[in-house]
């Protein structure tokens, strides 16, 4: 059979066209390296005008068709400069990669511990680099972070070793729940509670203290709702993400050794150091007679009965002594083509100021990452820490030694603290003598600490990535204390001691998928997470010891014991999508549905999201008005965030034990050796739902004149409603005292301000400036419609209409004129009114780096204006006659109106009848908290590697540094540092309350680092 010639010619023609389209692809393989030959991965290659595209694997190949020989590449990795590398019918290709330092720096972790360019990011953020915060040499890495960004506020408690801080992103978000930001940790919450305060009060220690500050490659704060919708309920107050230090593919192990040591001075209050001993002008010897006052004569007019003149004594130098802190660090990084790791231990050792109290920390930090294959990596990690610390009782209860410290007559010698017969050798009865307090009353606490993770990641293709992370934050606590027999309160004295056990889970599943579309570069993250928190307290009271200084339990002639125990769990389903068109136009979009243990199981479960958009106007300016403005974005965002800020169990009312209840027969339990149980006072609400935020933010991002000036501004206004109160009284006929309810709505005002700028730059010397600026107002706009306009929350208030955090006490009688009413010639007060807020109109801070060879100085200044505080010594010292303004005794009339007249008033009052009158009067407690400080000081100096060419180190650096040098404090201010105001706690109740803590320190440190 003949074949058609039209058959024969198709075939022709397809084999043709077939043999044509295989010559027209061509397949490059390649290799991508960094400038000293490290292989990368996760680079995109793509050609040019076309849509093929690929990846680079962990060691750095990649393997692509192209539309011919002649095909242009465009290699890009954030964080390098982008090259075009022609083909030029080579097969395969070597590309080196040269940093940007332009860019380098805006690399930054999201949520989830996502790495974007910040360019792209439509929320605002700040990244605090960790060589800054080790430059701070401080042991609490929240300390470190105080007044370097916009937005945050770090509220420290005492000057104590390990004591609490607290930190406040963009103010308060609940009336009465946690305020403090949520801790992340390499993409893991991590717990950051306070625990461990005084058995006789005083604050404890916020856990991320465990954290060695060290091994922090940068810290990324992200503020706003729209930045942290993604970390569900807990990050409804604003995240703070940790990134530690990793290793480096391809290097020989590279080992870090560095060693500080620095001298801590106390910062003092003034007081008066004229007087005795004593009441009305005569003195007292605290021998014969005792007395709590120092109203007694001039020392320089008393002699003792031998007619020597009677001893001065300082009280407050001669017992507080130099504190002095060690840190010893050593780590190893390196890595070969497929893992790298980075391994550091840490041994810190703080000796205070108060003698007798101390803090000593391991750390140990080990990092690994590895390519399994080519499609799948893992990191392993795991922190841990071992903590002791021993401690004083803070505040104004009798076990505080510094309570005496402060109030002890400069006539008297606390320091022999025995008298003949083994008993305290007192000036007055009812106050423990200090130095017996050193020897016989104090805490002892051990904390072990494991945060293990797991991180893999699975990469089937080049658009598309699985990642699943599953992380621990495991905590073992126990506390002791103790009272010797002897104590003004417990003469038969107590031991106290408390374990708990502290677990807390956390895993997420992330699918990530990225794919580019003409000029849309499009993503989009789907995930899941699941959390749980287990916590077991047990503790045992023993009073009445057998023996003297023997403090175990066994001992105590009575012990009782406590136990509590909760579970709690979250879960969460999130997305989030973006679209970014032609690098100009940028929008996201993100949603969570959330499910929480402690809400009423009809309102368990509640959703929301954030919708932000971001312009980056610099794409559309011309090349003469780009080298001014080198880049510009314009940002929006609105978020909706769920916030289940409340304890647990309070939408249910348990049983509690009881331990004395009036039954009619007055019968105190345990009876006839059975325990009693009654239901909590506290009704339980089953209706409880999730407090909602509601947040606007604009900003706008600049950098200008060749990235030598930066700015970074935002305004956002967050409205919380469904507040979660807790507190609330009920009715005796109901048979409970309070409850839990949603009824608060808080709102917040807020303006954010970061400018960088490199004033000065040449080959040798550079001079670069940071400088932060926030003024938030927040003010409560509900607390209980229709049942209160008020509601305490501890030490300060909660009132409709007013900034949150008030106080409230007595104040001062006047006319409606203002002017002082006067009862005898002596101000009184006749009623309470609201004495303004602890929180401070704003914030802001300074810091000047300069660079010259191998010579390095910074220092940084930070301040807070506005807002008021409660100085509790002041009623003390007022009454005592020890307060600095009580040295003027002389007479006075007291500028005023007679209540009981009407006219001027004439009567003249002795100094002593005045101070002890207002000391009562809470208005004359109220101080300014405003201050400005130097922070900190640095300078450090670099050996020129020519010197160490015949020594084993690479790099030998040293470095001065000074912390807390200056304070400058509001005029009216009596205390020694007004940024000590949470003498109790970092807990909402204790804003604001100065009172008898370990006074801050003046730091001088010198430090050692060595890289070989």
């Amino acid at each position: 059979m003949r074949k058609s010639p039209n058959m024969l010619m198709l075939l022709l023609l397809l084999c043709t066209g077939v043999n044509v389209l295989a010559q027209s692809t061509f397949s490059v393989k390649g290799k991508i390296t960094d400038s000293t030959g490290v292989a990368i991965g996760n680079v995109s290659i793509k050609e040019k005008n076309q849509k093929r595209g690929t990846t680079s694997k962990d060691d750095g190949s990649f393997l692509l068709s192209v539309s011919g020989s002649n095909a242009v590449l465009i290699i890009s990795s954030i964080g390098y400069e982008e090259q075009e590398v022609p083909v030029q019918g080579k097969a395969n290709v070597v590309v080196m990669l040269q940093r940007s330092t332009e860019q380098l720096s805006d690399i930054v972790v999201t949520a989830l511990g996502v790495k974007r360019d910040k360019r792209n990011l439509t929320f605002s953020s700040q990244v605090v680099q960790g060589a800054e915060v080790n430059k701070a040499q401080e042991p609490n890495v929240l300390n470190a972070l105080t007044g370097k960004a916009a937005g945050v506020q770090i509220t420290s408690t005492t000057g104590a070793p390990g004591s609490s801080a607290a930190i406040v992103i963009r103010g308060v978000t609940s009336l009465s729940g946690d305020n403090q930001a949520l801790i992340v940790l390499d993409g893991v919450p991590m717990n950051n509670d306070e625990t461990d305060g005084g058995g006789g009060g005083g604050a404890g220690g916020n856990r991320l203290s465990d954290l060695d500050p060290s091994v922090i490659d940068n810290i990324n704060i992200l503020k706003g709702a729209a930045a942290t919708a993604l970390y569900g309920s807990a990050g409804a107050r604003g995240v703070v993400l940790i990134t530690t230090k990793g290793g480096s593919k391809g290097k020989k192990p590279v080992v870090t050794l560095s060693s500080s040591l620095s001298l801590e001075t106390p910062h003092l209050a003034p007081r008066q150091l004229l007087y005795s001993q004593g009441n009305n002008g005569q003195y007292i010897d605290g021998e014969t007679q005792k007395s709590s006052y120092s109203w007694g004569a001039r020392m320089d007019t008393l002699h003792d009965a031998s007619g020597n003149k009677v001893q001065f004594h300082n009280p407050m130098k001669e017992f507080f002594k130099t504190g002095i802190t060690n840190n010893n660090t050593i780590s190893v990084a390196g890595g070969n083509n497929q893992s790298d790791y980075f391994i550091s231990y840490s041994y810190f050792k703080q000796k205070g100021t108060v003698p007798n109290t101390d803090l000593s920390r391991h750390s140990l930090f080990t990092k690994y990452h590895t390519q399994v294959y080519d499609k799948l990596s893992a990191t392993f990690e795991l922190t841990y820490s071992n903590a002791t610390k021993n401690f004083i009782d803070e505040g104004y209860g009798l076990q505080n030694p510094i309570t005496n410290v402060y109030i002890s007559p400069v006539s008297y010698n606390l320091k022999n603290y025995l008298n003949a017969d083994g008993t305290q050798r007192l000036f007055r009865y009812n106050r423990n003598n200090p130095y017996w307090v050193l020897n016989n009353i104090g805490n002892h606490s051990n904390i072990n600490r494991f945060m293990p993770q797991v991180n893999l990641v699975y990469t089937p293709a080049s658009w598309l990535s699985v990642t699943e992370r599953v992380g621990a934050d495991i905590y073992m606590d126990l506390l002791n204390y103790h009272i010797n027999k002897g104590d003004i309160s417990f003469s038969d004295g107590k031991v106290y001691t408390n374990n708990t056990t502290f677990k807390q889970f956390n895993h997420d599943l992330i699918v990530q998928l990225k794919q580019q579309f003409g000029k849309f570069n499009t993503s989009l993250m789907l995930g899941n997470n699941v959390w749980s928190r287990y916590y077991n307290y047990m503790s045992a009271t023993g009073t009445g010891l057998s023996k003297a200084g023997y403090y175990n339990m066994a001992s105590a002639a009575s012990v009782s014991y406590a136990e509590s125990k909760y579970d709690q769990r979250k879960v969460g389903f999130y997305a989030q999508a973006e679209v970014d068109y032609n690098r100009l136009l940028i929008l996201s979009l993100s949603g969570r549905y959330d499910g929480s243990s402690v809400l009423s199981t009809s309102n368990a479960f509640y959703p929301y999201g954030s919708a932000a958009v971001g312009f980056i106007f610099s794409e559309l300016l011309d090349a003469q008005t780009k080298k001014i403005i080198n880049f510009g974005k314009l940002r929006a965002s609105y978020a909706s965030v769920g916030n289940d800020n409340v304890t647990v169990y309070a939408n249910s009312t348990p049983y509690v034990q009881v331990t004395n209840a009036n039954t009619g027969a007055n019968v105190t339990f345990p009876y006839a050796g059975v325990n009693g149980f009654a239901l909590s006072s506290n009704l339980g609400n089953s209706q409880l739902k999730n407090e909602l935020q509601k947040e606007f933010e604009v900003g706008l991002e600049t950098k200008l004149l060749g990235n030598r000036l930066g700015l970074e501004a935002s305004y956002f206004n967050r409205n919380m409603s469904q507040g979660l109160v807790s507190g609330i009284s009920l009715a005796p006929s109901t048979g409970y005292s309070t409850t839990t309810i949603n009824s608060a709505e808080i709102n917040t005002k807020g303006v954010e301000l970061l400018l960088n700028g490199t004033p000065v730059k040449t080959r040798n010397f550079s001079w670069d400036v940071t400088v932060n600026f926030t003024k938030l107002n927040t003010k409560v706009k509900e607390v209980a419609p229709g049942k209160l306009d008020e509601t305490q929350i501890g030490f300060t208030y909660a009132v409709k209409g007013m900034p949150y955090g008030m106080f409230y006490g007595s104040v001062y009688a006047r006319n409606a004129q203002g002017e002082l009413l006067l009862k005898n010639g002596l101000p009184y007060s006749e009623s309470n009114d609201y004495l303004g807020t602890a929180t401070p109109d704003w914030t802001g801070g300074i810091t000047n780096q300069f660079h010259y060879k191998n010579f390095a100085l910074s220092f940084f200044i930070d301040t807070r204006q506005g807002g008021m505080l409660q100085n509790v010594d002041e009623y003390y010292n007022l009454t005592y006659g020890v307060s600095k303004a009580t040295e003027n005794r002389a007479d006075r009339i007291i500028k005023g109106i007679d209540a009981a007249t009407g006219a001027a008033n004439t009567t003249v009052v002795t100094a002593q009848s005045y101070f002890t009158t207002i000391s009562g009067i809470t208005e004359s407690q109220m101080q300014k908290a405003s201050y400005i400080k130097l922070r900190n000081v640095s300078f450090s100096y670099s050996l020129n590697k020519s010197l160490l060419v015949k020594t084993p180190f690479k790099e030998a650096t040293i470095t001065f540094t000074g912390r807390n040098l200056w304070i400058h404090k509001a005029a009216g201010f009596t205390g020694s540092d007004p940024e000590s105001t949470n003498t109790f706690g970092t807990s909402n109740g204790n804003m604001g309350v100065y009172t008898f803590g370990t006074p801050t320190s003046r730091s001088y440190g010198c430090s050692l680092k060595f890289v070989f």
